[in-house]
């Protein structure tokens, strides 16, 4: 490989077939060792894969990456190395990909607004202190007036998109992706789920302040 200063990456990139042929295949290499180190000492939740396993990994994403930064190279500024400029893309890549493979069989047809939808109140507000009988009988009976809230109050689409994010922690491009929309539209979507939840509350005497107050203590 040859050790091209920013300026030389740059114009070999975007010279002639036959100088951005190399330039390619060396860009290619080191961000399939940046990422390579990435999987290998940034991820515990890979320790189970084997190298070569990771290294088809990293070879595979390295593609993408080379692909990515060529698209990005009117954004570089030169504020550091090329280099490191381009395996922050690699990297981000790379956990962007992890992520969506976690949820790549998440589906929305099992957030419907049947059965249990919220965990117990003790698992969803971890107190300090153990809540007197009085105070664990109170929390119970909001806890359910939240659930059947949840179920009332808003449509299914909304229901769906705010379980997800809210009580399962889904990223939030797989949510739009899965709902067909996209992030703006997302948004939109869970605050009006928000608002018409907080209203349905309220009209049943439940504020916002109450709630954290009989769940902190």
């Amino acid at each position: 490989m040859i050790d091209r200063t920013n300026e030389q990456w740059l114009a070999d990139l975007t010279g002639k077939p036959d100088v951005q042929a190399p330039a390619l295949e060396d860009l290619r290499y080191r961000l399939q060792r940046g990422i390579f180190y990435y999987l290998s000492r940034e991820r515990s939740d890979l320790t189970h894969l084997s190298g070569q396993e990771l290294g088809q990994m990293a070879e595979d994403l390295a593609q993408d990456a080379t692909l990515r930064v060529m698209d990005n190279l009117d954004s570089f500024r030169g504020d550091s190395r090329f280099t490191t400029w381009a395996t922050k893309i690699a990297v981000r890549l790379a956990i962007s990909d992890l992520r969506r493979s976690r949820y790549k069989d998440f589906s929305l047809d099992g957030l419907t607004a049947e059965g249990e939808v919220l965990p117990s109140a003790g698992d969803t507000f971890p107190t300090h202190t153990a809540p007197t009988p009085e105070n664990a009988t109170e929390r119970a009976d909001v806890m359910m007036k939240i659930e059947r809230a949840l179920r009332e109050a808003l449509t299914e689409r909304q229901y769906q998109a705010l379980s997800a994010v809210a009580l399962q922690d889904v990223p939030l491009e797989i949510v739009a992706e899965r709902l067909g929309t996209n992030r703006n539209a997302l948004y939109k979507l869970l605050h009006d789920a928000r608002r018409k939840l907080r209203q349905h509350l309220e009209a049943q005497g439940l504020s916002t302040d109450y709630m954290l107050k009989l769940f902190e203590e």
